[in-house]
């Protein structure tokens, strides 16, 4: 019966105060949206950075002059490196059908490579286990005798690395903000039902009803407010992205991919909408406490 009764009140609560709660779940429901919108964004930038990483490669170019036992020599050396996930030898001939396979005919340097097969040195290549190894394994495979040149993506996996820390923290500390914001919001809203219904609340604390019995109808409205918050974000960017983004990677240029996959959105879907169910409680116990200080 109790229960039933702090129900009603809850209920009865969001009727009164249409106008500002539809308020504050529009508040929360872009305060929701935004951070989904960062930790997509973020996660988009994480999946496209590790297949990026995946093909970062050092590539030493071995001196035309160094035999095969130096060679195989200079792969051993090279594997036995800490943070050398594995070497891989190319020969000239590798070397040169691996270019006939990359450049279209007719176009000026094939046709230079056809001209003088022998243009292209030999080179070994090294996967890091680490892509952020990479520096050190370049300056290392410079002082190597037998490497000519070291050449690697140092300018794009400087820019990616920055991006990516960058959107992590950015989309952390957006998140932080916007649920700062919500939870005034709402504990601006729960302080006006609570002012529209003073006299009500005096009554039930005059003839013995305890903090708890009063502070419960509040919570379960800002609850309530959260979630009805979160649910709406979370089922219009979902939606969104489902509509406009999965199933339409073909058209999207290889080098960058938008699929997040299915599980990453339920699960944070759910997290964000738990997000706004914590963020309607924490507000209502704000304006409540000082309520409740003051009566």
């Amino acid at each position: 019966m109790r229960l039933r009764f702090l129900l009603s009140e809850a209920v009865a609560n969001l009727r009164r105060n249409a106008l500002v709660v539809i308020g504050a779940i529009l508040a929360v429901a872009v305060s929701i949206a935004l951070t989904f919108g960062a930790v997509l964004v973020a996660e988009v930038v994480r999946i496209n950075t590790v297949r990026w990483e995946e093909g970062v490669r050092v590539i030493g170019w071995v001196n035309d002059q160094l035999s095969p036992q130096g060679v195989n020599a200079l792969v051993a050396e090279v594997s036995g490196w800490e943070g050398v996930d594995s070497v891989t030898y190319v020969s000239k001939t590798e070397a040169y059908d691996e270019a006939l396979r990359m450049f279209r005919e007719g176009s000026v340097t094939r046709e230079t490579i056809e001209e003088d097969p022998n243009l292209l040195p030999a080179s070994i290549r090294i996967n890091p286990n680490d892509s952020q190894e990479y520096r050190v394994i370049e300056d290392r495979l410079r002082a190597t005798p037998g490497i000519e040149e070291v050449s690697s993506p140092s300018g794009a996996l400087e820019v990616m690395f920055t991006l990516k820390n960058f959107v992590t923290q950015g989309s952390l500390i957006l998140a932080l903000v916007l649920a700062l914001s919500a939870v005034v919001l709402i504990a601006n809203t729960i302080r006006l039902a609570i002012y529209a219904r003073r006299e009500e609340v005096s009554i039930m604390k005059l003839v013995g009803a305890s903090n708890w019995f009063v502070r419960v109808p509040f919570l379960l409205e800002g609850m309530v407010e959260g979630l009805l918050g979160g649910a709406l974000a979370v089922g219009a960017l979902a939606g969104g992205y489902q509509t406009f983004v999965a199933g339409r990677e073909d058209a999207l240029p290889d080098l960058f991919r938008l699929d997040v996959g299915g599980d990453f959105l339920w699960q944070w879907g759910l997290t964000l909408m738990a997000l706004g169910v914590f963020v309607g409680v924490v507000g209502s116990g704000v304006a409540l406490r000082r309520f409740l200080r003051e009566a």
